[in-house]
């Protein structure tokens, strides 16, 4: 008799069935780069403060003993700070050495004709702090960084400082974009040129040096005309370039064959924006053209990260703006009664592209 026990130590038979394949995780990588996204602009940031870039501007480098006895910094944290611009590509490292690169050379060295560190500065100061609220701003749909209950406006009560910091952000953007804009668009027909909400007449400046026949008008509330006409006569363009102060509620000024609207829209709700364009179209002469400049959305509203990121922080920013559409822009644009619309594409911090059209 077999027993129990020798029949259950049998070989149990083999069979074909397979393990269940479980598909394959994607990467957490561009999870953990997106989560410490904030690492490297404050780290950019830190440096800017510091005012790392000017201290190496134009010379042979420096060490990192060299630079931490400069910046006052403890030999520790400033190897951790040097060693994190340059794996940003901020600083190169030869034989020793930190240098600017290319980018912090041309952009993050104070009082050069390119300076972008107006944006950092403000970035840091005025919309970190916002986006950390970001998440009280998408219920609410109020924005974080100025309070509409106590204020007229983001600049009502604004401190001093941070308002020289979102204008000189403001100008630096503005003149790499208009540049980009000029190459895109052929300018050469039009004769005067009306900035509308034209800030620092940082678009007409860089336009007129592009169009030697180009004159232009910086239409904005009186401290932004004011601002502009000190930037105005510091490019020494006087003479083709004036301001005047007003709102855009209130009218346009006439005489103008092209209206410019750079980083305006995006201030604010549809309304609002129809309302002005139906303005500009009512005050132009037959022939004449709006341009809209923008960081564009795509018209399935999928991207690109720039526009759609600077929409979010328009929620932060303004009561009721957002980043639009060509398709958007386009519809109001001949809603307003012009024609021949076209879209323009460019590469520039703060713009994508240009929507244009005609009065017939």
């Amino acid at each position: 008799m077999v027993s129990q026990f020798s029949q259950a130590a049998r070989p149990a038979k083999h069979t074909n069935v397979q393990p269940i394949a479980t598909p394959e995780l994607p990467s957490a990588v561009p999870l953990m780069a997106l989560s410490t996204g904030f690492w490297a602009f404050k780290t950019l940031a830190a440096a800017h403060e510091l005012d790392l870039f000017s201290r190496l501007a134009g010379g042979p480098g420096a060490t990192a003993g060299e630079l931490a006895q400069a910046l006052g910094l403890h030999p520790r944290p400033a190897e951790m700070l040097l060693t994190g611009c340059a794996t940003l590509g901020l600083l190169e490292k030869t034989d020793g050495r930190y240098r600017n690169t290319q980018l912090s050379e041309a952009y993050l060295v104070r009082g050069t004709p390119n300076y972008f560190g107006g944006f950092v500065q403000m970035a840091d100061k005025r919309l970190y702090a916002g986006w950390g609220k970001l998440a009280e701003a998408l219920p609410t749909n109020r924005p974080t960084t100025w309070d509409p209950e106590v204020q007229s406006s983001l600049f009502d009560g604004e401190d001093p400082t941070m308002l020289a910091y979102f204008w000189e952000a403001m100008h630096s953007m503005s003149a790499m974009s208009a540049r980009k804009l000029g190459e895109a668009m052929d300018f050469s027909r039009f004769r005067r040129l009306l900035d509308i909400g034209g800030g620092s007449g940082a678009y007409d400046i860089e336009l007129c040096k592009q169009y030697d026949a180009l004159c232009a008008t910086v239409f904005d509330l009186p401290h932004g005309a004011e601002i502009a006409a000190g930037k105005i006569a510091v490019a020494g363009l006087a003479d083709r370039v004036d301001t005047v102060g007003g709102s855009f509620f209130d009218g346009l000024p006439e005489g103008h064959d092209v209206h410019l609207l750079s980083m305006v829209l995006h201030d604010w709700d549809e309304a609002t924006n129809r309302a002005l364009l139906r303005r500009s179209f009512e005050a132009l002469p037959s022939g004449g053209a709006v341009v809209i400049s923008e960081l564009l959305v795509d018209d399935e509203k999928t991207g690109p990260v720039s526009a759609a990121l600077m929409s979010l922080n328009m929620l932060i920013e303004t009561e009721g703006g957002r980043n639009y559409t060509p398709a958007e822009y386009s519809a109001w644009i001949e809603e307003a009664g012009f024609r021949h619309v076209e879209t323009v594409w460019f590469d520039a911090p703060a713009a994508s592209g240009g929507v244009i059209g005609r009065k017939p």
